[in-house]
C-alpha cells in the first residue's frame, strides 16, 4: 500500500484502468507503477514524490519530462535506471517499473506488454508452486526466465516497443517513398517534387531519431561501468536492508521485496566471488536490441542513397533538357541572323530609289531573291556545321 505522501493513487482494477481511462481525467504527471508481482498502481503524484520512491535526483527526473527535448537516455542509478526512448518514459527499479503517460496511444502497447509478461512469468510460478507437471523444455524456459532480473525484463519490453516502433515507421515511410520516386522519375512535376521533398523531410527525422536510440546503445556497450550500474538487483543484494534509514525506507515501498530473497542471497554471493564486473548478459541483451535498430538505420541509409541517386538522375535530366533547350535556341538565333540578311537584301531593293537598271530589267527580281535566299540557307548550314564540329550540339 502506497503512503498518502505519493499522492492520489488510483488502483488499475477500478473502472479507470489504463484501457478505459479518459484523457480528460489525464494529467502531465500521471503514472502507472507495475511491480515484479503483476500488480498495477495508477499514481497522479508530483515530482517530489516520484524522486523520494525511486530515490533519483531533479535532473534525472526532469529528463523525462516530455516539455523539454532530451536525447534518448538510458542512464543507471544507485537503485533505478532512468529510460527516456522517445515516446518510451519509464523509471525501472529492482521490484517496479514506473511509466509516464499511459493514455498515450504510443505508451499503451507497452503496458500491455508487460501485464501480459509479468502475468504469464507469474501464472508459471503459480503452478511450479501448486506441483502442476510441465515439460521439461518448458522448465528449462522458465528457469531461464526466473534467472533474469526484472529489470532486464522490463528494460528489454521497452527496447522492443521502441525498435519495433521505429521499425514500423521505416516501413511506412518505404512504402510511400519508392511509389513516389518512381512517379517523379516518369514524369517530372512540380507535385510529385513538392510529394519527395516532404517524404525526404520525414526521413531525415526518422532517421535522426534512430541514430540516437542506436548511439546510446553503442555507448552502453562500449562501456561495461554503465552496463554493471543497470544491475540493480545485484547491487541491492549487495546492500543490507538494515544498514540505514534510506535503505529501510525504500524496502518498505517495495512490495514485493519477500519474492526476491533468494535471487538476492545468490547475487551477493555471485559479488563475493567477483562477479560484479559479469555483465555478459547485460550486453547480449543490448547487442540483440542494438543489431535490430542497426538493421532500421541502415535501411534508412539504403533509402537515403536511393533517394539522392534518383535526385542526381533527376538533375542528369533537366540538365539534358537544358543542353536541349540550348541547342534549340541556338537554330532559332542562327535562323534569325540569316533572315535578317534576306530582311536587308529585301529592304535595299524594296527603297522607292530610282535606278537606271531597274529599267526594263524584271528578271532581276527573280534572281535577287534565289541568290539571297540561297546565301542565307548557306551561312545557316555553315553556323550549325560549326556548332556540331567544335561539339556544341548533338550530332
Amino acid at each position: 500500500m502506497v503512503g498518502p505522501e505519493f499522492g492520489q493513487v488510483v488502483p488499475v482494477e477500478t473502472p479507470i484502468a489504463v484501457g478505459g481511462l479518459k484523457k480528460k481525467g489525464a494529467g502531465a504527471r500521471s503514472w502507472i507503477l507495475m511491480d515484479s508481482m503483476g500488480g498495477e498502481t495508477v499514481l497522479d503524484v508530483d515530482k517530489y514524490a516520484i524522486m523520494h520512491r525511486v530515490q533519483i535526483h531533479a535532473r534525472d527526473l526532469r529528463i523525462l519530462d516530455p516539455l523539454l527535448s532530451y536525447p534518448s537516455t538510458i542512464l543507471g542509478r544507485e537503485r533505478a535506471i532512468v529510460l527516456n526512448l522517445e515516446h518510451i518514459k519509464a523509471i525501472i527499479t529492482a521490484e517496479e517499473v514506473l511509466l509516464r503517460d499511459p493514455l498515450d496511444e504510443n505508451v499503451v502497447p507497452i503496458v500491455e506488454d508487460l501485464r501480459r509478461r509479468l502475468k504469464s512469468l507469474n501464472a508459471i510460478r503459480d503452478g511450479n508452486g501448486d506441483g502442476i507437471n510441465l515439460t521439461v523444455h518448458h522448465d528449462v524456459e522458465t528457469g531461464e526466465e526466473d534467472d533474469s532480473p526484472f529489470e532486464f525484463r522490463a528494460l528489454e519490453v521497452a527496447l522492443e516497443a521502441i525498435c519495433s516502433f521505429l521499425a514500423a515507421r521505416t516501413i511506412e515511410l518505404e512504402s510511400a517513398v519508392y511509389p513516389a520516386l518512381d512517379m517523379l522519375t516518369s514524369k517530372i512535376s512540380s507535385r510529385n517534387l513538392d510529394r519527395v521533398r516532404k517524404l525526404k523531410s520525414q526521413m531525415t527525422r526518422l532517421t535522426a531519431r534512430v541514430q540516437k536510440v542506436r548511439d546510446e546503445l553503442e555507448q552502453l556497450l562500449d562501456d561495461d561501468d554503465d552496463m554493471a550500474d543497470l544491475y540493480l538487483s545485484r547491487k541491492l543484494a549487495g546492500a543490507s536492508p538494515v544498514s540505514g534509514s534510506g535503505a529501510a525506507s525504500w524496502f518498505l515501498a517495495s512490495p514485493t521485496i519477500g519474492s526476491k530473497i533468494s535471487r538476492a542471497s545468490r547475487a551477493s554471493v555471485a559479488t563475493v566471488r567477483g562477479d560484479e564486473n559479469d555483465v555478459e548478459e547485460l550486453e547480449m541483451l543490448l547487442e540483440a536490441y542494438f543489431m535490430q535498430i542497426d538493421g532500421t538505420f541502415n535501411k534508412l541509409t539504403t533509402l537515403r542513397e536511393y533517394i539522392d541517386n534518383t535526385e542526381d538522375y533527376i538533375n542528369i535530366q533537366l540538365d539534358n533538357h537544358r543542353n536541349q533547350l540550348i541547342q534549340l535556341e541556338l537554330f532559332l538565333s542562327s535562323g534569325t541572323v540569316c533572315l535578317s540578311i534576306y530582311s536587308l537584301v529585301a529592304g535595299i531593293f524594296g527603297m522607292n530609289i530610282p535606278y537606271t537598271w531597274n529599267e526594263d530589267h524584271g528578271f532581276m527580281f527573280k534572281w535577287v531573291v534565289i541568290v539571297a535566299g540561297a546565301l542565307c540557307a548557306a551561312i545557316f548550314v555553315l553556323i550549325v556545321a560549326y556548332a556540331r564540329a567544335k561539339g556544341l550540339v548533338g550530332s
